[in-house]
């Protein structure tokens, strides 16, 4: 079971900055109507009234994110095979507390153009492009899940003085403690999405239907955890919204490079100095302390360590609840 585990390990349609009574940001470019990128909230009013499609362009990447809220700044960086859209359900009770960024990593979701890599600490580069560079935010809270918590990960290490406190999901890390050949050899789909050119061609046809099986793969009971099996923890429409974006060739070869440059993630995490900033880290049920050995070398100051009762490796969607409290307590004690 824990080898298991570390497997996975608008105008209504899209409001656009002027709209809600906000200026765009210097270097960012304001949403404007579309049939791809708002297709899952141009008919959500409440979302709209709160939240707003942008982009922004990073060394030749335009990068998507949804902002919205008041207070200090959360960053919420999306896993695979997802985007900023498996935030959507907790979104509106952390933008109580705090101005949300949902960002669609470089390469993923709704971000046009291919970044220079798809290792973990160049997109940290691009992310941090994007937040420090075009939106001028030097001091943000951070939370990142599953592959973006490579990426977390990474940003905390590369750009220590700009976050205050970040909370780690559901990711072990390749690195020190736990090497990216035997993370490979853990589960089939790792193995799989490793390979040049396999996963695209034999995936291509049925992206829907592969992402479906996926999320109940590895979902609370799923058969990644030792479990009798599990249906994907997502509505219709959600899983929908999901596809839409992997079935674009170059967001789905994106994904799979993810895994394809877990070598890379593994030198550079070993080369990261430890983060010192305060660090919440979140499993699924029963997953605690394998990631928790495989982050530890590299996190010096895990202040807070959560196991998400009922949820297997989609916490925000599984148990929002628990997720959305805990974020908010953390991310609340500040830089103390």
């Amino acid at each position: 079971m824990i080898a298991a585990a570390a497997t996975v390990a608008l105008t209504a349609a899209c409001t656009t900055p002027e709209a809600q009574g906000q200026e765009a940001a210097p270097g960012t470019a304001p949403a404007v109507a579309s049939t791809g990128f708002d297709a899952a909230t141009r008919d959500d009013a409440e979302f709209n009234r709160q939240f707003s499609h942008r982009t922004a362009d990073v060394d030749g990447v335009t990068i998507h994110y949804v902002t919205g809220g008041t207070g200090e700044p959360l960053v919420l960086l999306h896993g695979w095979p997802q985007s900023w859209f498996e935030w959507r359900g907790i979104m509106p009770a952390l933008a109580e507390k705090y101005t949300v960024y949902a960002v669609d990593l470089p390469g993923l979701g709704d971000s046009v153009g291919t970044p220079s890599g798809y290792d973990k600490a160049t997109l940290a580069r691009y992310v941090h492009g994007l937040l420090a560079g075009n939106l001028g935010l030097h001091q943000i809270n951070l939370a990142a899940h599953d592959l973006g918590a490579g990426v977390g990960f990474q940003y905390a290490a590369q750009f220590p003085d700009e976050v205050v406190r970040y909370a780690h999901l559901d990711y072990p890390l390749p690195g020190p403690a736990h090497s990216a050949d035997a993370y490979r050899q853990l589960s089939w789909h790792m193995a799989f999405h490793n390979q040049d050119g396999f996963p695209e061609m034999l995936v291509d046809d049925d992206v829907r239907e592969y992402l479906s099986l996926f999320y109940g793969y590895v979902a609370h009971g799923g058969a990644g955890f030792g479990g009798p099996g599990a249906k994907a923890p997502f509505t219709a429409a959600q899983i929908d919204e999901f596809a839409r974006t992997y079935q674009r060739p170059q967001v789905l070869s994106g994904g799979f490079n993810l895994y394809r440059t877990l070598d890379v993630d593994e030198r550079d995490n070993k080369a990261a100095k430890p983060i010192t900033m305060p660090t919440m880290l979140m499993t699924a049920e029963g997953t605690l302390e394998f990631t928790r050995s495989t982050v530890q070398p590299l996190m010096s100051n895990i202040s807070r360590a959560v196991e998400v009762s009922g949820s297997g490796h989609w916490l925000p969607e599984e148990n929002p609840q628990l997720v959305t409290t805990e974020m908010i307590n953390f991310f609340g004690r500040g830089a103390s």
